[in-house]
């Protein structure tokens, strides 16, 4: 099976697609940005397809990540997959940015509690806990850091994603065993196809994955009434 995986939830623009047989990607691209990920997305997706025989008729699933993540870039993979998905009648999955970002260090299998951690900002993190096997710990949430490290299990910590600093330290600090390793800014997109080839397309729906409401509200003042 040939996947089409695409991630615009973080720092970074990134696409690949991966054939199921195979383990390198067959094509790969990404770039590191803070915004602007509307702008680049599509013509990044269409010079990866373009390198694989058969193109966009060779697609046989889309992979997108869902968060939690920047609301706004979360919502241009998305828009993007589903395009794709409809116009190649092809399924589309969701795949979680913890779980694309922990799944390099459940494959280590080393006996640590793995830690994939999203900088949330104000002294938060998203994050969720895994056991080395991939045993769920703690579910993803958002919480502080102080709390993260007081409920994430037991050290020795492996910690990834780009809140991996601010849990070492806060480990560091109380004599607890940690490391920061793996991906800081976004998660590997192939790790994105590849969870994408083992989700089921009527379960991991590509909806966004939202652990907290958004920071913009409706202004209330200056609002004009409706006319009766």
């Amino acid at each position: 099976m040939k996947i089409l995986a695409l991630d615009t939830a973080l720092g970074a623009c990134s696409v690949c697609v991966l054939d199921s047989n195979l383990v390198k990607p067959l094509a790969h691209e990404s770039i590191v940005m803070a915004r602007g990920h509307a702008e680049a997305l599509m013509p990044m997706i269409d010079r990866v397809v373009s390198q694989i025989p058969g193109g966009f008729e060779a697609l046989e699933r889309v992979a997108v990540s869902v968060g939690p993540g920047s609301f706004t870039g979360i919502r241009v993979g998305i828009a993007a997959a589903r395009a794709i998905g409809i116009a190649c009648s092809i399924p589309v999955v969701g795949v979680s940015t913890l779980s694309a970002l922990a799944a390099p260090l459940v494959a280590d299998k080393l006996p640590t509690t793995i830690v994939a951690a999203i900088d949330a900002h104000h002294g938060n993190v998203y994050y969720h806990a895994m056991a080395g096997n991939g045993r769920m710990i703690v579910p993803p949430r958002l919480t502080t850091v102080r709390d993260a490290i007081r409920t994430c299990g037991s050290d020795p910590y492996r910690f990834t994603g780009s809140g991996a600093p601010l849990l070492a330290i806060e480990a560091w600090s109380i004599g607890l065993r940690a490391e920061a390793v793996g991906a800081l800014v976004a998660p590997d997109v192939a790790y994105i196809g590849r969870l994408g080839l083992l989700s089921d397309p009527e379960t991991a729906r590509p909806t966004p994955y939202y652990l907290k409401a958004p920071d913009a509200k409706p202004q209330e003042k200056g609002r004009i009434a409706r006319v009766p």
